[in-house]
């Protein structure tokens, strides 16, 4: 088991950042590059067990949402298929692996901000697992990247 982990500090209160990543489905407002999501049996987007498909780069991809919190202000999502690595590395591609994901946010006080910490534990084949962190170590910061961006452009 390997984690990769990502945190800084967003210039949007609390409130308005929660807003927009609580429900499960609404991925493709806050992160660039999925396209599509779909919560499955008509389940809602902040119930725990909620099943999303989603199309990330092309990719179709299923997970379950593990634990959410609106006090914590805290999601946790899993994986249900093993993820196929995406980056083109020839012929040594690591296995597919399983994840877990969190996202948790806390206030900042001094500036009506927000404190995002990210992490995400990787279940890899172990000779795998520097080449999977080191994806989700790029993956996080990129994927916090967008979600300011959809911050921005979000009304006053």
């Amino acid at each position: 088991m390997t984690r990769a982990y990502y945190s800084t500090v967003l210039d949007h209160p609390l409130d308005t950042v929660w807003s927009l990543i609580r429900d499960f489905n609404n991925y493709p407002a806050y992160i660039e590059g999925v396209s599509e999501s779909v919560i499955e049996d008509d389940r809602r987007g902040d119930e725990v067990g909620a099943i999303r498909r989603f199309c990330y780069l092309g990719l179709w991809v299923r997970q379950r949402l593990a634990g959410h919190s609106d006090t914590q202000h805290s999601l946790t999502y899993a994986s249900i298929e093993p993820l196929p690595f995406l980056a083109d590395t020839g012929s040594d591609v690591p296995q597919p692996t399983h994840y877990e994901g969190t996202m948790h946010l806390l206030p900042v006080v001094e500036g009506d901000r927000t404190f995002i910490e990210w992490s995400v534990k990787l279940d890899t084949a172990p000779g795998d697992a520097d080449r999977w962190h080191a994806q989700f170590q790029a993956w996080i910061p990129d994927w916090t990247g967008s979600l300011v961006r959809a911050l921005a452009r979000q009304p006053g």
